[in-house]
């Protein structure tokens, strides 16, 4: 039989594909999403670092992906949501397939680190982040010129408050960000949900220092400074990726996700991404798409 080398089709067990058509193996062979490296630098390998760094006073826990080659590469931040039980880790894997260092951490009183958990501690955790990557490049063969802050849920809260506050960082992405500016306005004004936030609260042993009467003050106390609609105007020179999920239920788009399009496109210097995807919170059948929209905005972005 003579196939051509360039092509993958069914024959080789790829009948799958038949539902897209052949696919070129050269694409396949460079697809982050889809293929290893072909070629791995022996001098400077791919590695699962363990780290740990210094967050006003507490130390804080957390693996770095590390990519192939020299570099120094471009290095993301990646945050968890809460409590974390969603790492979106398959997302680090084809980061860094696709060239991109990535620092996974658990913020102040989560998950083993040290301290107590808070939403004020977990937007200070990533500045201590940040600054951790500019303080050891060198080591971990990090570009500090291009670091870009993913998060989900909790995480996107706090990235884009991250980044809101470091006028170096120009590339910022929340995957159904939570806006707990916007969370504290509905528990005010509904009883039964401010209620069942709290109950859940009390019931996350991984979070120290964390309760329903911890997370109503915090909320309560910072809610303004919480307002991810107000946070617009300190977006301003930056690339926005905002994703949500059609069905999702925790954070329903039409309360969280659209006020963020309409405030972020209302700027003039804001470079805003957006768009709504199949899938729930946790975007569970949704891995491939979700993964393939952050690399493409992050590879635009880092290289502009």
């Amino acid at each position: 039989m003579n196939m051509k080398p360039t092509l993958l089709c069914s024959a080789f067990g790829l009948a799958a594909l038949s539902l897209a058509g052949c696919v070129s193996s050269s694409t396949l062979a460079s697809d982050p999403l889809q293929r290893d490296p072909v070629a791995i630098d022996t001098a400077n390998p791919p590695v699962l670092a363990e780290v740990n760094f210094d967050s006003e006073g507490d130390r804080l826990n957390g693996i770095l992906y590390q990519a192939n080659g020299l570099g120094p590469h471009p290095t993301v931040v990646l945050l968890h949501g809460y409590p974390g039980n969603e790492k979106n880790l398959d997302l680090a894997q084809s980061l860094r397939r696709a060239g991109y260092n990535v620092l996974f951490f658990h913020y102040r009183g989560a998950w083993g680190s040290g301290g107590d958990f808070s939403f004020t501690h977990v937007v200070e955790d990533v500045a201590s982040a940040v600054t951790f990557l500019r303080q050891n490049a060198d080591d971990y063969r990090v570009d500090p010129d291009r670091l870009l802050i993913i998060g989900h849920s909790m995480g996107g809260f706090a990235a884009l408050q991250g980044a809101a506050h470091d006028e170096a960082l120009k590339c910022v992405a929340g995957i159904a960000p939570a806006d707990f500016g916007r969370v504290a306005d509905i528990m005010m004004a509904d009883a039964d949900f401010a209620r069942g936030i709290a109950a859940g609260a009390d019931a996350l042993p991984m979070l120290n220092g964390w309760s329903g009467e911890a997370l109503s003050a915090d909320l309560n106390t910072n809610r303004e400074a919480y307002s991810l609609v107000d946070l617009a105007p300190a977006l301003n020179g930056k690339s926005v990726l905002l994703i949500a999920g059609d069905t999702d239920t925790t954070l329903s788009p039409e309360v969280f996700h659209t006020p963020l399009v309409e405030a972020y496109s209302a700027q003039p210097d804001i470079t805003l991404t957006h768009a709504v995807i199949p899938g729930d919170h946790s975007f569970s059948w949704s891995r491939f798409e979700l993964t393939d929209r952050v690399l493409n905005w992050a590879q635009t972005c880092e290289s502009t």
